[in-house]
């Protein structure tokens, strides 16, 4: 009988690579969890949140960062956010149960995304190649969040900074959707 252990891995774990203009790199040790608000009961999810992180819920299509920033909210609808949090441990969802003391209905996402993280001056203009929401700075600010499709792939996108985005996909897809923006980056250097 052989002996193996199996180790969760993101699915793009070690990815970086630097082009002209444009770095490219995978998230790692990035949890994502899933909380809903509950109907009638919004009030007291919202001080729960507030309460843990230090912030409250941002708007629809927005995210925002704890004020330690080790935890970013990303909201995503009027009863959905994505708590998104650094952690090396598969035990993300109990962790912001337990913070969160049973105010939202949670369910850990970590397993269900790839992401990605592009930064630099050219970033935008690829991004812009593949996504078809409009990412000019002054639509698409600091913070804002949507969900979209890139290259008939599923996506989010957070602007995290200047010129940072946050992308997450399918873990399924991972490989096509990392392929899908590096032949952006390659096509706009």
């Amino acid at each position: 009988m052989l002996d193996f252990e199996l180790v969760p891995a993101p699915p793009l774990a070690g990815y970086h690579q630097d082009f002209d203009g444009v770095s490219l790199k995978a998230v790692e040790n990035l949890a994502i969890v899933s909380a809903a608000l509950p109907l009638g009961q919004e009030d007291a999810a919202e001080k729960a949140i507030a309460s843990a992180f230090g912030i409250g819920l941002p708007g629809v299509g927005q995210s925002t960062a704890s004020q330690d920033e080790t935890a970013a909210l990303v909201r995503l609808a009027i009863d959905q956010i994505f708590i998104l949090f650094e952690r090396a441990t598969p035990d993300a969802e109990p962790f912001i149960a337990g913070l969160l003391k049973g105010s939202v209905y949670s369910t850990d996402q970590t397993d269900v995304w790839a992401a990605l993280e592009i930064s630099g001056p050219k970033s935008r203009t690829a991004l812009e190649r593949i996504c078809p929401i409009d990412l000019h700075p002054q639509v698409f600010t600091e913070g804002a969040a949507a969900r979209t499709v890139m290259e008939h792939l599923g996506a989010i996108i957070v602007r995290t900074n200047v010129d940072t985005f946050l992308l997450l996909s399918a873990s399924s897809s991972a490989q096509s959707f990392l392929h899908a923006i590096e032949t952006s980056i390659q096509n706009t250097a």
